[in-house]
């Protein structure tokens, strides 16, 4: 049997002059400013234009372009692999969807069409699930499909915070980092998110806190010294806490040692690689920080790899697992 797997991230600009389109799509994203079309496209004009300048100084320490695609094509061509040796029953390919910037859907969709899978499978490569991230991707996917009146059997893999290999690759970075260091403070990053998308019944945050509760669990380190925290805050709006940044203020001002993990991104980009490496480790030094250490995003990490695998292969005992949300929740609404 053909089963096309279809891995979503977010996208990156591929050049500098294509940081202001990036960051259009990325505004004019429903699942980012829910307001009308005739009040969120130009809304999403100025915003991006302002924004632009910024975001072409951090695109710049990067080479004057995002690492994101290339660094998804391995992480697909790595789980490919690894499907087709392990399920022998049937042939695998996996494709790659960009929400904000090339592949994007309509795109890949043709290269699907080409595959003529019997299934397709949908895999965020966003392990806690959220409307902005994962049920954007999702929704854009199903909504293409609709229009080029595409119809084949679909699942969807909405999240796995929790999985046993994805918690292991977490656990393997981290102490490969801690090892032979004391007086340090482990933070778990993730990306933030305003508090009234949490108020609303995004799991987000809670699926968060999930994966770190597991983590610590397993890595089972008497007086482990740690917090999760959120960064990328931007806009006057109120946002979950407690931040990245004062954390990290805090704990350098204390004498600690800083060790961060990126928990919620599985590649590396700019909010890895710049605000991560390089300004929050400015921010640490600053306020006195004698070690500033990052674990890295998991990448193809041989057990991250194993774990997509495995929810693929498993895929139908995961999908509405009652673990995944919080009690008061059962699915999102958005799928």
């Amino acid at each position: 049997m053909k089963k096309a797997i279809i891995l979503f991230n977010l996208g990156g600009p591929d050049k500098l002059d294509n940081v202001e389109p990036f960051l259009f799509n990325l505004f004019y994203d429903p699942a980012i400013l829910n307001l009308p079309n005739f009040l969120r496209y130009p809304l999403a004009k100025l915003i991006s234009k302002r924004r632009a300048p910024i975001a072409k100084k951090i695109y710049e320490e990067l080479g004057g372009s995002s690492p994101i695609l290339k660094l998804t094509l391995e992480q697909s061509n790595a789980l490919e692999k690894k499907l087709n040796q392990q399920d022998e029953k049937n042939s695998y390919k996996c494709f790659v969807v960009m929400r904000c910037w090339h592949p994007r859907a309509e795109k890949v969709l043709n290269d699907v069409k080409s595959y003529s899978p019997e299934e397709v499978i949908l895999l965020p490569l966003y392990p806690q699930y959220s409307a902005a991230t994962s049920g954007s991707s999702i929704n854009e996917w199903i909504n293409v499909c609709k229009k080029n009146n595409y119809k084949t059997k679909t699942s969807i893999i909405c999240c796995y915070p929790t999985e046993e290999f994805f918690v292991k690759g977490h656990i393997d970075e981290i102490l490969k980092k801690i090892d032979k260091i004391e007086n340090f403070k482990l933070i778990f990053s993730a990306h933030g998110l305003p508090e009234k998308n949490i108020k609303k019944g995004d799991p987000y945050q809670w699926q968060v806190e999930k994966s770190v509760e597991k983590i610590i669990s397993k890595l089972n380190i008497k007086n482990l010294d740690w917090v999760l925290s959120y960064q990328s805050r931007v806009g006057p709006l109120k946002w979950i806490g407690p931040s990245t940044e004062d954390v990290i203020i805090e704990n350098s001002k204390l004498g600690k040692k800083i060790v961060l993990v990126p928990i919620a991104f599985v590649s590396e980009h700019s909010e890895t690689l710049v605000e991560l490496d390089i300004e929050y480790k400015e921010l640490a030094e600053k306020n006195g920080c004698i070690d500033y250490i990052r674990v890295p995003a998991l990448g193809t990490n041989k057990d991250f790899i194993n774990s997509l695998s495995s929810l693929v292969i498993k895929k139908e005992e995961r999908m509405f697992s009652e673990d995944l949300y919080p009690p008061q929740n059962t699915m999102p609404d958005s799928i």
